[in-house]
């Protein structure tokens, strides 16, 4: 099976930047995009982040607002944090040398047992296992897996199998092709059996279990959810707040608001939010947009409404709030949902984004 998977790879597998390089930094780079992240859709912010920013050492010492900015559009941006972060660790606490077991990579912020799994396989050579979404799915039809590969007994009976099954010589290129062929042959929805290297082994093609396999766990409906935004704008210039740095898009520019309570009409909510960000009470005006934006875990809607404040505000040094001209607004880090409420509520400021959580979580695609 090892020697078929890897010839198949080395014969057939798609030309990336990334693997074009032994260098840990952009290997690096190119998985932390990667997860959750399709590889069109990484691509060409690959090539952007790494031409913006070559090395550990220019990443570490970027400001954060920059690293966002470059990673904006992508979506998940505590991943853009973490790399950040850790970044930061290995230049400062390491001298700029990168871990070379993963046993090391995983004591890195943001670093789990997949990237860590990954890093070490594909740069130096040990030969552990990286299973990701697609890797998952290979492994439960290639031996018949039945139970849902959600559950904890299960993942940890693929990474076992995983484990067993990588090839001591050229682990890195073993990994890269259970992904490979997750990713373009034994895919979610028709897998191509026909043209798979592992057919002959293959437990799901032999019994027809193909389009049953894998077993997931229900998922939860997503709910929906309805927030406020106010357009708070002073001659040239408007109000943005920054969010707080923790959470689903910590650290990234929007305009004032939030979310609605049970019951609470839009500008009660308006008020609410302007009031604790502040202090002071606004006069909520006129509606400018309603957008829509799907995460992978809820659905948001967003009402923007222009709001007049009563007078001057301090913005209390500027580290939370800003006032920014209008033709500046598109140099903020900012998620693709709050691009996309700016361009709905004032045109032509800046270009809307495309979606920041997909909702496809298989990733490298």
């Amino acid at each position: 099976m090892r020697r078929a998977l890897l010839r198949w790879y080395r014969r057939s597998a798609r030309a990336l930047p990334w693997r074009a390089t032994r260098d840990p930094y952009r290997v690096w780079v190119s998985e932390i995009l990667l997860q959750q992240t399709r590889v069109e859709t990484a691509l060409p912010y690959y090539e952007r982040f790494v031409d913006a920013l070559p090395t550990v050492d220019a990443l570490a010492a970027a400001p954060l607002d920059r690293v966002l900015r470059l990673w904006a559009g992508v979506g998940y941006y505590g991943r853009a944090r973490r790399l950040h972060e850790a970044a930061r660790v290995v230049v400062r606490e390491r001298g700029g040398r990168f871990p070379s077991s993963s046993d090391e990579w995983q004591r890195l912020p943001g670093i789990g047992r997949y990237t860590a799994g990954a890093m070490a396989s594909i740069v130096s050579g040990e030969p552990t296992p990286a299973v990701d979404g697609n890797v998952k799915r290979v492994l439960a039809r290639l031996y018949g897996i039945e139970a849902s590969i959600d559950a904890g007994p299960t993942q940890a009976d693929l990474w076992r199998r995983a484990a067993l099954l990588v090839a001591r010589r050229s682990p890195g290129d073993f990994n890269q092709a259970m992904m490979e062929l997750g990713a373009r042959v034994c895919t979610a929805r028709r897998p191509a059996c026909a043209a798979c290297p592992l057919r002959r082994w293959c437990v799901a093609w032999r019994d027809g279990l193909q389009d049953r396999l894998p077993v997931r766990s229900a998922r939860r409906p997503v709910p929906r959810v309805d927030a406020v935004g106010g357009l708070v704008c002073e001659e040239d210039r408007c109000l943005l707040v920054r969010r707080l740095p923790t959470g689903l898009l910590g650290g990234l520019w929007t305009l004032p608001g939030g979310e609605l309570r049970r019951g609470e009409n839009h500008g009660d909510a308006l008020r609410r939010h302007l009031r604790a960000m502040l202090g002071v009470e606004v006069e909520v005006g006129k509606r400018l947009a309603a957008v829509r934006h799907e995460f992978s875990h809820r659905r948001l809607r967003i009402h923007v409404y222009r709001c007049q404040l009563p007078g001057p505000v301090g913005l209390g040094g500027g580290e939370m709030l800003r006032w920014v001209s209008r033709g500046r607004l598109g140099r903020y880090a900012m998620a693709a949902v709050d691009r996309k409420v700016l361009a709905a509520a004032l045109p032509g400021t800046v270009e809307g984004g495309v979606d920041d959580e997909p909702r496809s979580l298989a990733g490298r695609g």
